[in-house]
């Protein structure tokens, strides 16, 4: 059997070239603050633009984000780190780059030099970078972003709510009582209450799109080997699924960190305003996955956000993905629940103790024993959804289409506790998750664009995600198309019951 572990899923590529900031290409008045001493909202891009022109300083820029984070977090439990110190300490050396100054978090996957990495999880606690990982090493040197800490993420990244042992639930900005989503829960959770513009967020099987439906963000998956990747080198691994970029509350902050960090030369002219090209929009709306029920809510926003792109003047049609859901499902979560197998082993090395309970929790035990109940079958899973991939991208041309209009997730935010993982019934959270989260691991699989634009609402207040995909490489594409319907359907002004402005 080969053998295939997390650290090869997750490894990211080598050390890139720092890149020229950007300020003036980035930065159209698509936002028109003034003051950093409003209370109105800026995004990463103005807030950068006020640094970069000495109108504040990254050190004012950092202790308002401070206050925020203050005033909000008792109610949302998204820091797993507060480096409210050492922010003060980078803001003061005038940090530059493309983001130069303006204060974010960083997920607790990624190694930020000098912060503890728990992944999550309790068997990390005393676990203390000594330098950035390769993700964060960009965030430093090339964006220049002063992080404010670690947010808040569910054990290695596993599920698709946040709400780990080591720290607890992290709650959702818009009702408290629900999730931000996963794994980049925390992430979300501090951007939608604009404690920050934008927040470092990963996926490998939805993490970005997830809570950027749930929070009523915007969060672009890109393509894999485009922008860099967290934790070590995924690459020559059979699959490569995680990718990370950022949820943000305007696209332009997005677009602009994937323009600055792109290690593809293509891929570094910005995209600043919406597209002019008419596309060909597949309208695939149910889930693949028998048991992945649509709530009517998502149904809704979902058919409006397709009537949207009819009256921009888009081509929409019906379509079914040539995708067989339930074997799809099943081969990824083997794959999935190896990843989990390889972290129950690093996780029992670094604690000293053999994985179980007191380290590891249930969810991650029952992915791990999956695995092991199934290692033989991983070869097979492997060739599969390899073989899936070309499917993948195939599928445009067969169907007569640009893009994919899926739901991001199938319902809006779950309340605390659904998807809980170290519940009693285990096998009602698995049930749960794989319908809740029954659109997304196809463009990890693929290593195509994918995004989740947040242009509705549920009956009771909750956000709903509409989730574009596309073609490995089509990032810009998609970009301009979420300006176009940023600008149509603007979401900025929507603010959740906790918020910091």
């Amino acid at each position: 059997m080969t053998e295939l572990t997390k650290r090869d899923v997750l490894r990211g590529g080598t050390a890139m070239a720092a890149f020229s900031t950007f300020f003036g290409a980035c930065a159209p008045s698509r936002i028109s603050q003034a003051s950093l001493s409003s209370n109105e909202f800026m995004d990463g891009v103005r807030i950068a633009e006020l640094i970069s022109n000495g109108e504040i300083t990254a050190l004012e820029a950092t202790e308002q984000a401070i206050s925020r984070a203050e005033a909000v977090n008792s109610a949302l439990n998204a820091i797993a780190h507060e480096g409210f110190d050492d922010a003060r300490e980078r803001a003061t050396s005038s940090p530059e780059g493309a983001m130069g100054g303006v204060p974010t978090f960083i997920k607790d996957l990624a190694d930020w030099q000098g912060a503890p990495t728990l992944f999550g999880s309790r068997a990390f606690k005393g676990n203390q970078a000594r330098e950035d990982g390769p993700l964060s090493a960009v965030w430093r040197e090339t964006l220049g972003v002063v992080s404010l800490g670690k947010s808040t993420t569910p054990e290695m990244g596993l599920i698709s709510s946040t709400e780990p042992l080591v720290t607890g639930p992290t709650r959702n900005p818009w009702n408290t009582d629900h999730i931000p989503g996963g794994s980049s829960g925390g992430a979300a959770a501090l951007t939608a209450a604009r404690v920050v513009p934008f927040a470092h967020a990963s996926d490998g099987g939805g993490s970005i799109r997830i809570p950027a439906a749930c929070c009523g963000l915007f969060g672009l998956k890109p393509s894999n080997r485009i922008a860099p990747i967290g934790r070590t080198n995924q690459e020559g691994s059979p699959v490569e699924i995680s990718v990370d970029l950022a949820v943000s509350n305007t696209v332009r902050d997005s677009a602009a960190i994937f323009a600055a960090t792109a290690r593809s030369e293509d891929a570094r002219e910005p995209v600043t305003g919406p597209t002019s090209r008419r596309l060909r929009i597949g309208y695939a709306p149910e889930p693949l996955s028998a048991g992945a029920e649509l709530h009517l809510d998502t149904r809704r926003e979902l058919d409006l956000t397709a009537d949207l792109c009819r009256a921009l003047g888009h081509e929409v049609k019906d379509v079914v993905m040539p995708l067989d859901g339930d074997t799809f499902s099943d081969r990824f979560l083997l794959y999935w629940a190896a990843g989990a197998a390889q972290f129950a082993q690093e996780a029992s090395q670094f604690a000293g103790k053999p994985p179980g309970p007191d380290i590891l929790e249930p969810w991650t035990l029952l992915l791990a024993q999956n695995f092991l109940a199934r290692s033989g079958e991983l070869d097979d899973a492997v060739a599969y959804l390899v073989r899936s991939q070309a499917a993948y991208h195939n599928m445009f041309d067969d169907l007569g289409v640009d893009v994919i209009l899926t739901p991001t997730v199938s319902s809006p935010a779950p309340l605390i506790g659904t998807q809980n993982p170290a519940a009693e019934d285990m096998d009602a959270v698995m049930a749960n998750v794989l319908g809740f989260a029954a659109f997304t691991s196809p463009m990890n699989v693929s290593g195509a664009a994918s995004m989740s634009v947040p242009m509705g609402m549920s009956s009771d207040g909750l956000p709903i995600g509409s989730m574009f995909s596309g073609r490995k490489g089509d990032d810009r594409m998609l970009l301009g198309l979420a300006y176009e319907l940023e600008d149509a359907k603007p979401w900025i002004d929507r603010l959740p019951q906790v918020v910091a402005t």
